[in-house]
């Protein structure tokens, strides 16, 4: 491998074939090199292709962050991949980067950051709060830094963020979103929910991308009225409660669901229900 650029004493980028950039890094292996000089192989610790569209902002990125906390960032992302049944999305590996490198200066700078969402988090996102709190560990390993629970949540949100392949902003207000629904439904029927039941977690999983839908003010339709017909004639009472869901989606968000949507959203309720 040949040098091209020098990011810093720990990462430079070399050119492969058709000019493919790749980000080589490890311990001073950018230290007294020119470009056209040889890599030693012995210092390679990772090797990153940049062939997305998120590239010069992970090479902006490299020039800052330590090969540590790009380290622990990985581990934490192949934690999640094993865990999750939904796909990241790419673009996750630089906003978990840029987060845990502002973290880890705010701790040294000992700036606290409360996550307003934490109880949220840990109530909608269980399997995504979990992996939150493994990667404290998996950070301290790599930093020698033990992060508060608070970024347990800031991780999982990340990774929620990463399914929807959505923004930020956009994932805290689902979550917010998802909370007031959770809550119209208890009220409504005076549940107790079983968190761990697989009727809560399909709920919660339509929500989420449910949430989605209305905030890029997607709509689902079909031609065949019956279906929802039938449903909302079976499932009195579950309807009733999406019904009340749906003034409350036009009130607060101006978004009036149509007849499949509310179809879905009573067969969900009326699982979670029984």
């Amino acid at each position: 491998m040949q040098i091209d650029r020098i990011l810093n004493n720990n990462v430079v980028i070399t050119l492969g074939e058709n000019q493919q950039e790749t980000v080589v890094m490890g311990k001073g292996i950018g230290f007294q090199k020119k470009p056209g000089e040889s890599i030693n192989p012995q210092l390679i610790e990772k090797i990153f292709s940049l062939n997305n569209p998120y590239s010069d902002h992970f090479k902006a990125l490299l020039e800052q962050v330590s090969a540590s906390c790009i380290s622990a960032t990985e581990e934490i992302i192949t934690l999640a991949k094993t865990r999750l049944a939904t796909k990241l999305h790419a673009s996750v590996l630089i906003s978990l980067v840029d987060h845990l490198h502002y973290a880890l200066q705010r701790f040294a700078e000992n700036i606290t950051t409360p996550n307003a969402l934490l109880w949220e988090i840990k109530k909608l996102y269980a399997s995504e709060f979990a992996i939150g709190k493994e990667s404290l560990q998996i950070i301290y390993r790599h930093t020698g830094v033990l992060l508060p629970e608070d970024e347990a949540g800031y991780i999982a949100l990340h990774l929620v963020n990463a399914q929807l392949n959505d923004n930020m902003q956009n994932t805290m207000k689902i979550t917010r979103f998802m909370q007031d629904i959770l809550s119209l439904v208890q009220y409504h029927f005076t549940l107790e929910y079983n968190e761990d039941s697989l009727s809560y977690q399909r709920f919660i999983t339509h929500l989420k991308f449910f949430a989605q839908r209305i905030f890029d003010r997607k709509f689902v339709n079909n031609d065949d009225p019956s279906l929802p017909r039938l449903v909302r004639e079976k499932y009195v009472a579950s309807h009733e409660c999406a019904e009340k869901i749906n003034k409350y989606i036009a009130l607060h968000h101006d978004h009036a669901l149509t007849e499949d949507e509310l179809m879905f959203l009573t067969i969900h309720i009326e699982q979670l229900r029984k």
